[in-house]
């Protein structure tokens, strides 16, 4: 079973999110961290398949900033972080620590929190079957792999998306020049499976792009109908 290791600072949030984790993963090892030194001397010794962690830990704004760094130093392991910091720049947060999602506090309910830590299970699990077998068009400007991991690459460049959204992405890209309508993509989202759900992961798909290619156009709307991965 996996081994997943909680770290933040607040007793219930903690409890809370192992009591969250082991229902969605009966079986499954979860150990708690409240403090920096704690938790970075049980990445050093243990091996984990998921870390769950909050940026702030006690007086330390940027404690979780170290143990990522630490965490990608050793072995690269998934992080989740469950912060308080806005949504508005999870983006930044993920580009800076490598971090595979971002959950916002107060802001995602107890089934947000299991599907997203679902969902990186399984892309570990199959990145491990897969490992060394991706693949790429040749030629293209946008490089994924066929398993929809992380880190997209769009002319050279790793695209910084959250786990929904690579998905969704990735059903974009399979089909271009194809319209891709709302019903197709409610079943590449596990929950918020409504058109205006859909339209903000777009959002956020064209605001990583852009980010880096402010002439970013790839992405077309099709009214009534849903999305097409045009070529410009």
């Amino acid at each position: 079973m996996p081994r997943v290791a909680v770290i933040e600072d607040d007793l219930p949030t903690s409890n809370q999110l192992k009591a969250w984790i082991e229902s969605a993963r009966p079986g499954i090892t979860v150990d708690q961290w409240f403090n920096r030194d704690d938790a970075e001397s049980a990445i050093a010794r243990q091996r984990y398949d998921l870390v769950v962690l909050d940026i702030e830990l006690g007086r330390e704004r940027h404690a979780g900033v170290a143990i990522i760094n630490a965490i990608n130093k050793k072995d690269a392991t998934p992080v989740l972080v469950v912060s308080a910091m806005p949504a508005t720049i999870y983006r930044s947060i993920m580009k800076a620590l490598d971090a595979w999602d971002y959950l916002q506090k107060a802001t995602f309910e107890e089934a947000d929190f299991i599907d997203t830590f679902l969902e990186i299970l399984r892309a570990v699990k199959e990145r491990s079957a897969a490992a060394g077998d991706k693949q790429a068009p040749s030629g293209a400007e946008l490089e994924i792999d066929p398993l929809r991991q992380r880190n997209p690459i769009w002319r050279g460049q790793r695209i910084n998306l959250p786990l929904t959204a690579q998905r969704i992405l990735a059903a974009l890209f399979a089909r271009r020049g194809e319209v891709v309508s709302y019903d197709e993509l409610f079943e590449v989202v596990k929950s918020g499976r409504n058109r205006d759900n859909i339209r903000k992961h777009v959002s956020t798909i064209r605001d990583a792009f852009r980010e880096i290619d402010p002439a970013f156009e790839s992405i077309e709307n099709v009214p009534m109908r849903g999305f097409r991965w045009v070529a410009r």
